[in-house]
């Protein structure tokens, strides 16, 4: 006997309401339910200890990177509502409006501190309790000011 001879049959039997039922159960089981995968809160600032430089988006538009060994100082002030941090460097003045600034005036003091921007208003109410909100941040240069 020959390959070519041999014949394979099977026989399925139709489905009834009890198979179709337990193909619909494994089924049911398999499928995970949506979720939105980005639970990630968003940011204003962020740190990276690899960081040469801070990067600050002035506004969608604008951006500029500053060296670290260009920071001559920080000044945070803290009474009202509101804190304000002041960072300056040797080519501009960043002026920052916003709430629980000291954990970003902590981390550009290890020289760590890689990104400030503005957090649109639309994404503040994300922000969890105690977590940096920067508000507004202005820039000025400070080439021939002083």
């Amino acid at each position: 006997m020959t390959n070519s001879n041999i014949l394979f049959a099977s026989v399925v039997e139709p489905p009834n309401e009890f198979s179709v039922s337990i193909w619909l159960n494994n089924i049911n089981r398999n499928i995970k339910p949506y979720k939105n995968m980005s639970i990630k809160t968003p940011e204003c600032w962020a740190s990276d200890p690899q960081a040469r430089g801070l990067r600050i988006e002035a506004t969608p538009d604008r951006s500029l990177l500053l060296p670290h060994n260009h920071f001559i100082f920080a000044e945070l002030d803290s009474s009202g509502d509101e804190q304000n941090l002041k960072l300056v460097f040797t080519t501009h003045e960043i002026s920052v409006r916003g709430h629980h600034l000291r954990r970003i005036e902590t981390v550009l003091q290890r020289m760590e501190l890689s990104l400030l921007a503005k957090l649109p208003s639309n994404q503040r109410k994300l922000i969890t309790e105690g977590q940096p909100m920067v508000l507004e941040i202005e820039v000025s240069s400070t080439v021939g000011k002083y």
